[in-house]
């Protein structure tokens, strides 16, 4: 019996050492993409100062130059010379600091968007646990959402809208808001009623009430 309960015991803080230890890498991951974003960051601002500088000297050259050609009988064509080569130059050279630019951009969305998914999981357990959830519902034509304000959508007693994307716009939800078909809405609030006004906005039948109209079909005795 001693034996036993010594295993149990071993075998519950082995559970515990490890999901401590992968909550330690968890967090530890989080900070070193943030530490490399924020590098990036430095990186990205001191290519745009490189750019900076870049542009103003040849704005400098050219100001001499042309300084140069006023109180001078310097020849024409040497200026032109002169002037052309440095654009020549200092295009060259804007052209490889941008593209090093893209490319740090680009690491820096992509981090950016494995926080976000890291975030989403985060928010979906969340949501999971409490029997939530998350909606993105695209408002049909031919859906009753379609020409209304927000003001006339059923009224659940934990749902809400959190936004509204329109095109290019996202748009703060409001009683006086009027739903366009092609509108994305963004709901909130226990899974149940999510489930039930998805009908609302897209125009399908919720499959909950269907499906206990159905068991009660069932089940009711002939």
């Amino acid at each position: 019996m001693r034996f036993e309960l010594f295993d149990r015991v071993h075998k519950e803080l082995s559970i515990t050492g490890h999901a401590f230890y992968e909550g330690v890498l968890a967090v530890s991951e989080i900070i070193n993409r943030k530490v490399e974003i924020i590098r990036l960051h430095w990186q990205a601002s001191s290519l745009l100062q490189r750019i900076d500088d870049v542009t103003a000297r040849v704005g400098r050259l050219i100001a001499v130059q042309v300084s140069d050609r006023l109180h001078s009988r310097l020849q024409p064509d040497s200026i032109v010379y002169a002037v052309d080569e440095a654009l020549t130059d200092a295009r060259a050279r804007v052209h490889e600091l941008k593209r090093s630019l893209v490319q740090v951009d680009t690491q820096i969305r992509e981090l950016k968007l494995e926080a976000i998914h890291q975030d989403l999981l985060l928010l979906h357990h969340d949501l999971t646990v409490r029997s939530a959830g998350i909606e993105r519902l695209t408002v049909v034509r031919e859906a009753a959402a379609a020409d209304q304000p927000l003001s006339a959508i059923p009224k659940p007693l934990g749902s809400y809208v959190a936004t509204v994307l329109r095109g290019p716009f996202l748009l703060a939800p409001s009683s006086e808001l009027v739903l366009r078909p092609g509108d994305i809405v963004i709901l909130i609030g226990p899974q149940t009623e999510l489930d039930q006004l998805t009908h609302w906005f897209t125009g399908q039948r919720p499959l909950t009430p269907t499906l206990l109209h159905s068991s009660q079909v069932v089940g009711t005795p002939t």
